[in-house]
């Protein structure tokens, strides 16, 4: 569920989205994880939401500012909420890496 969520919000970019492993062969292309899953609403002894934590990675050999924004932009509009972000650089590939951590928060539990 999360992961359509995270999909959807990102395809419009135009950049290949993929859960943890990217195997094409696009210089730019973005992958994401979930890092924290808990709940963070209880009644009754029973979960009533759910809070997901997201880590989407930019992945370019180029300036990848552009995108980024756009990566910010579609979380937001697909209701998650960025918590952090860090540029980093893979020196044994040689690509730019873009680390942006997001939270949204489900009704219902699971």
């Amino acid at each position: 569920m999360i992961n359509k969520l995270v999909v959807e919000a990102l395809k419009p970019l135009k950049v290949p989205v993929s859960f943890q492993k990217y195997k094409g062969k696009e210089n730019t292309y973005i992958t994401f994880f979930n890092y924290l899953e808990q709940g963070e609403q209880y009644a009754d002894n029973e979960e009533k939401a759910t809070g997901f934590y997201i880590q989407v990675d930019v992945w370019s050999k180029n300036d990848y500012t552009e995108i980024v924004e756009k990566v910010k932009n579609a979380m937001k509009a697909a209701g998650f909420m960025r918590t952090s972000a860090a540029d980093l650089f893979e020196s044994d590939t040689k690509i730019y890496h873009k680390a942006i951590r997001f939270f949204i928060q489900m009704e219902g539990g699971q």
